[in-house]
């Protein structure tokens, strides 16, 4: 099942993401012809995902049935830090990072892929987004009325109970990466986090999977330097299990990455 991951605090409107940001947006009404077909394909997509796990398929229609579909194109920013916060999203194709910090001094949070929900549930009155979020690639989203999905949360306690738990995990994956950069080498950091990302955002193309990150994110997300994750990827490649470009990373072996990892 995909995982999913709830970071964040979501475009400042439904109109002026359309209006400002180069997307499309898909906003069906219940009575409009098709939007039964479309709501069904909404569910087929949403219940692979974490949050909706052990909901219904009359219950996902209900949640998903409020929601608008947003496509935003590569390098479209979905918010920026400080912006008010009154939606939340569902991330249904593409990848997306999550910045915190200016462009001289940005830190690498996380990255995002299908399933995972951004946005900051309603607890105050407003609330500004915690960081900036831009498409790595082209990108679709369910995107809700931060009201609106707090309700849904209320009506239907396994979404909110899905939530906490991802909220849950999150955490410990933060702790996981906490330690790694504390006790383990950096090419062991790097190929974990290489088998990570396979997971969460990877792309496959030709019998290969594609990471669309560059060097100096890689290093960012690893706390190493440019030359040391350049050195590593060299060596890698010379082994057969990747091919590194200017702004992406082909995994070839997935499995031999993650016994390098061990063997460190």
């Amino acid at each position: 099942m995909a995982q999913a991951a709830v970071l964040g605090s979501v475009f400042p409107s439904a109109d002026r993401v359309v209006r400002h940001l180069p997307t499309t947006a898909v906003q069906e009404r219940a009575g409009a012809p098709g939007f039964n077909s479309i709501v069904k394909r909404r569910v087929d997509t949403v219940q692979r995902f974490e949050a909706f796990t052990e909901i219904s398929s009359a219950d996902c229609a209900a949640i998903v049935a409020d929601a608008q579909e947003v496509q935003f194109h590569r390098h479209s920013i979905i918010f920026s830090e400080g912006s008010p916060a009154t939606q939340v999203a569902l991330l249904l194709s593409g990848c997306m990072k999550v910045t915190q910090g200016g462009e001289d001094q940005e830190v690498i949070l996380r990255l995002n892929g299908p399933g995972d929900l951004l946005g900051k549930m309603r607890s105050q009155t407003r609330a500004n987004h915690l960081y900036t979020t831009y498409a790595v690639q082209a990108s679709s989203a369910l995107v809700w009325d931060a009201d609106t999905f707090e309700a849904l949360m209320v009506r239907f306690p396994l979404l909110r109970r899905n939530i906490a738990s991802i909220l849950e995990r999150h955490l410990n994956e933060l702790e996981v990466r906490y330690r790694e950069v504390s006790t383990e080498k950096v090419s062991s950091r790097l190929s974990n986090l290489l088998v990570r990302l396979v997971k969460q955002v990877g792309r496959r193309i030709d019998g290969c999977v594609e990471i669309a990150l560059s060097r100096r994110e890689l290093a960012q997300l690893t706390g190493t330097t440019l030359f040391t994750v350049s050195r590593l990827l060299c060596q890698w490649e010379g082994q057969g299990l990747v091919s590194a470009r200017r702004e992406v990373v082909l995994v070839h072996d997935v499995r031999a990455l993650s016994e390098l990892s061990r063997e460190e």
